[in-house]
């Protein structure tokens, strides 16, 4: 289900009617994990990969992102968004829906295999709606005041789809809290990642070093100068050298076994060991953009947003960008599915922009193949795809069929400037590919 024939200015107020995730031919009990399932793709049961898939998917379905970790700007840029643009993307955290809904596209299809992203992309979208730009930004920038449990409660919930209602009002955990009273209690340190990135810092603490004394640096200079003193040495301490080769750590970054190996390769072609790896592109967070417009590094050493100058800040959260967002979205319709299946439900030459973050390093040849060959069908003349990869090599070079990649087009060097620019720097490659139209694809704009 879309909207293209819903107005741009329509309000969110029917969730039920206007996607699939409470439509019980959509969602069924355990529809999640046999999608998780299904896209790990595990070996068999009685393997050591089959039984590391098998405890990813599980491990898997629970928020993981409560923010998304790919830099909007880049993706907007290498896209080529604008105002008639039709963008397919996985949800995630569900930030890189609302920041593109700044540049104001044509419509923004969206999927994802976990539930729980769905859940808190279908609460931003209908709290823009809903709040006022003030009381939207304690919500999702604080996310830490108590008076946002009394605005959900007031505002949202009954604005919710029933399944997105029940989702957020469910008791979980030991204390048996709601789960929309995270966001009176830092939300952004909860979910797999929040949680991970909150056991670094106390790991750390407990090695002797501070990893937040980054945030004290106001020059690149000074950043770097933090790294080499509170960062670089946790990576260099045996507990962390051991925790790096051990692939169900890395679970809680939402990396799956097979991209771990990936990773493992990308170390080994670089002639060093995996915390090394993981050190090196720290730094590149660390170091490499200024702090006052990265919020990425925020969120990693300060365990929160800018809240003071209000600078380092995603797009979706900047004041200036609201009263677009709140117009613009009723353009995005969502899905629990799959990204072939959701594509094959799709008309022809229907999308121009698309967004797979890196769940191609989840894939084998055969899922790729049948990914690609939606997305060829779907895809306009001059279409482009943007994703990433845990290393720096793509897999369609390798496992796409030599009929469907000459149908499309890529440059090493755009491609490298991409991976430049990506302010989250985790990722070990940035590609963008592009219908064959004869023409070179270009380079970020200056």
């Amino acid at each position: 289900m879309t909207l293209p024939n819903k107005p741009a200015n329509s309000s969110l107020t029917t969730p039920d009617e206007i996607h699939p995730f409470s439509n019980p031919q959509t969602h069924t009990e355990g529809c999640n994990k046999t999608l998780l399932n299904e896209a790990v793709k595990p070996s068999s049961l009685f393997s050591k990969k089959g039984l590391a898939d098998r405890l990813f998917a599980k491990w898997f379905d629970r928020l993981v992102y409560p923010q998304i970790w790919e830099d909007p700007e880049v993706d907007i840029h290498a896209l080529n968004l604008k105002e008639n643009s039709r963008v397919f993307t996985i949800s995630s955290g569900g930030c890189n829906v609302l920041n593109y809904l700044t540049v104001k596209p044509e419509s923004i299809t969206v999927v994802d295999l976990n539930e729980h992203h769905l859940a808190l992309l279908e609460l931003k979208l209908i709290a823009s709606q809903n709040l006022t730009q003030s009381e939207f930004f304690d919500f999702f920038a604080n996310a830490n005041l108590p008076h946002n449990i009394e605005m959900f409660e007031k505002k949202l919930t009954s604005k919710l789809s029933t399944k997105t209602q029940q989702y957020w009002n469910q008791k979980t955990g030991v204390l048996r809290k709601k789960r929309i009273e995270l966001f009176a209690n830092n939300f952004y340190h909860h979910g797999l990642l929040g949680k991970f990135i909150g056991l670094i810092h106390w790991v750390s603490r407990r090695l002797g070093y501070d990893i937040s004394q980054i945030m004290q640096a106001k020059t690149l200079e000074e950043q770097r100068t933090q790294f080499e003193q509170h960062v670089a040495p946790v990576f260099d301490t045996k507990l962390l050298r051991f925790l790096s080769r051990r692939t169900s750590v890395l679970y809680s970054l939402g990396i799956p076994p097979s991209q771990y190996d990936e990773m493992q390769v990308n170390s080994e072609q670089k002639g060093v060991q995996m915390h090394e790896l993981l050190k090196d592109r720290a730094r590149r967070l660390a170091c490499d953009f200024p702090l006052e417009e990265n919020y990425f590094a925020w969120q990693a050493f300060a365990r929160r947003y800018d809240l003071e100058s209000q600078k380092a800040l995603p797009r979706y959260l900047k004041a200036e960008n609201f009263e677009t967002i709140r117009q613009e979205s009723s353009k995005v319709s969502w899905h629990h599915t799959s990204l072939t299946q959701q594509l094959q439900a799709m008309p022809a030459n229907s999308l121009d922009a698309y967004l797979f973050l890196d769940a191609q390093d989840w894939m084998d040849a055969e899922q790729l193949n049948a990914l690609w060959s939606q997305v060829t069908r779907t895809a306009t003349t001059d279409a482009r795809v943007v994703f990433r990869t845990a290393g720096e090599i793509s897999p369609l070079e390798e496992k796409l069929a030599p009929n469907l990649l000459e149908q499309w087009q890529t440059d090493a060097d755009y491609n490298a400037q991409l991976t430049r620019q990506d302010r989250s720097a985790i990722y070990g490659a940035v590609f963008m590919y592009q219908k064959i139209t004869g023409e070179k694809p270009q380079g970020l704009e200056s």
